[in-house]
């Protein structure tokens, strides 16, 4: 795992620290193109990780933030999963062909209720190639909100054997987001060579520190903005 994949949990952080853990989200249907050129000002001014996008803007913000250090993240099988693997490859090429260098996919969760170890691996493991193979590192988003523990280990356990670079908690769009037990189960399962992304309802500054004290190593959210400015208020 590279460095730019700041797999390791990071507490006690300056603006421009916790800023560097952020993956800048805008993934509502309803996103304008305004909205997402927004994104990216913000993401330039603020220093983000990475912005994250559907997959149909990922060339534009690419375009746009082509002189930053900030990174391009799409979104694959986004909320439900619902397509095959095959599917699943065709939006991972179309966002890395224009330019993503990121991708958190969907974890096939029906198939994981009902035991289909190798359904679920083929699908990570497909993907993961496609992104390792053009330098981009893969997500596989969980949703732990519909998962027992036991299924949460199991989850993770697939995905790390199939070449995830990082375990990720939520899509934000289902019952539930990221929840501080649940980033520590992940960073459990991920040891310290994998990254954890926390991601789905992280409103609040302290609930963000909360979650990378327990290991995440980053954030997903929308509210990035007004959480680096309240920290560096407070400095």
């Amino acid at each position: 795992m590279s460095a730019e994949g700041r797999v390791g949990p990071k507490t006690d952080l300056t603006s421009a620290e916790l800023a560097s853990s952020i993956d800048h989200t805008r993934l509502r249907a309803d996103a304008t193109p305004l909205e997402i050129d927004a994104l990216c000002r913000e993401a330039r001014e603020h220093g983000f990780f990475s912005v994250c996008v559907n997959a149909v803007y990922v060339e534009e913000c690419a375009r746009l933030l082509a002189s930053s250090e900030t990174r391009v993240c799409s979104v694959v099988g986004f909320p439900l999963s619902g397509c095959g693997t095959e599917a699943k490859c065709s939006e991972t090429r179309y966002a890395l062909e224009r330019g993503a260098l990121e991708i958190d996919m969907v974890i096939q969760l029906g198939a994981l209720k009902a035991g289909d170890r190798r359904a679920v691996s083929r699908d990570i493991q497909t993907v993961a190639e496609l992104c390792h193979d053009a330098d981009a590192l893969l997500k596989v988003i969980l949703e732990t909100c519909l998962l027992s523990n036991d299924q949460k280990r199991l989850a993770c356990e697939l995905a790390l054997d199939a070449g995830a670079d990082f375990l990720k908690t939520s899509t934000g769009f289902s019952t539930g987001g990221a929840t501080v037990e649940d980033v520590r189960l992940l960073r459990e399962m991920a040891g310290p060579e994998r990254g954890v992304k926390a991601a789905g309802g992280i409103a609040t500054l302290s609930f963000a520190n909360e979650l990378l004290r327990a290991g995440a190593s980053r954030l997903g959210c929308s509210r990035s903005v007004a959480l680096v400015r309240e920290l560096a208020d407070q400095g």
